[in-house]
């Protein structure tokens, strides 16, 4: 299979209105630009890159600025911008909708309406919605609604609720942490065992849950729970899906490929908050592995995200 081929779920748009509305409010993304975009320029990079088809979402911060009434408006316009530009190219782009937690009735309206009415690809959370992490017992309700119509979460590390590390933004240290943070709040909280309809991908290879999971797991009968056995952990843990934005490297591939289950890893980009160049970086990285099993490169390049949108499926 060419690369040509790549389903990259991890690409983001950047719909003028949020745009406009975090400059209004002196806000990018944890210390990051918000960058140029445009469907065009869009097209042109995956051509570059190989990639067929881009599933887009909206980054951190997401929605959600600090009013309820905003973020609900704020949701439907993004969410009806995003649908648009998949109406009008639907071979080349899908959509993750915008979800306005931490209100969550809203939340869940907004997710019915985009999945029922938009024909969305599924959701994208932030890994926490203004300091809630994703396990929240409030949030149930909007995880019921998830689960009814076994839908696709992109869950895309968000600034945590804490300072930044002197001179660095997010993106570059703070995104694998919170990803990590979250995956792990969803599996203690019982999220993942509860709803088993709903796929739940974690960006960046899952921050550091790979390399952590079997402490996660090792520790969770000591540190709280006596009775949750360190075999039920990893089950819940190996839920996830992974992509490979950021972290195709030497030291990350092997890690993400030894834990995830077959078909639980797909390829990203991270583009255009990861500029061009970051993708050709990694690409290289991920077209060089030497120890991928026979198919396995072609999987995450399409086949494994086939499964997830069998709309695209060829």
């Amino acid at each position: 299979m060419p690369f040509s081929a790549r389903i990259d779920v991890h690409q983001h748009i950047v719909p003028p209105v949020w745009a406009e509305t975090l400059a209004a409010q002196g806000l990018d993304s944890g210390g990051w630009a918000i960058p140029d975009w445009s469907p065009k320029s869009a097209v042109a990079m995956m051509d570059q890159q190989e990639i067929a088809t881009g599933i887009l979402s909206v980054t951190a911060p997401g929605v959600h600025l600090g009013d309820d009434a905003q973020a609900r408006d704020l949701a439907r316009a993004v969410n009806e911008y995003g649908a648009e530009v998949v109406k009008d190219t639907p071979a080349r782009f899908g959509h993750f909708a915008s979800i306005p937690l931490p209100d969550v009735d809203a939340a869940a309206a907004e997710a019915v309406h985009a999945l029922d009415d938009l024909h969305a690809d599924g959701v994208v959370l932030m890994s926490n919605a203004r300091g809630r992490y994703l396990g929240d017992p409030d949030f149930e309700p909007l995880w019921a609604e998830l689960d009814r119509r076994g839908a696709n979460v992109f869950v895309h590390p968000a600034q945590p609720p804490m300072d930044l590390l002197p001179g660095t933004p997010a993106p570059l240290a703070d995104y694998v942490f919170d990803t990590t943070r979250s995956a792990l709040n969803l599996v203690l909280n019982g999220v993942m065992n509860r709803y088993p309809n709903v796929r739940v991908i974690l960006s960046h290879g899952g921050g550091f849950l790979p390399y952590a999971a079997y402490r996660f797991a090792g520790l969770t009968s000591t540190a709280i729970d006596r009775e949750r056995k360190a075999e039920d952990i990893l089950h819940d843990l190996k839920r996830f899906y992974f992509d490979t934005a950021l972290s195709a490297s030497p030291s990350a591939l092997p890690a993400l490929l030894a834990f995830a289950e077959p078909g639980h890893v797909l390829y990203g980009s991270d583009w255009p908050f990861a500029p061009q160049e970051a993708g050709s970086y990694y690409n290289h990285f991920l077209q060089a592995y030497p120890d991928f099993t026979p198919g396995q490169a072609e999987a995450i390049n399409r086949k494994n995200a086939e499964f997830l949108f069998p709309r695209l499926a060829r």
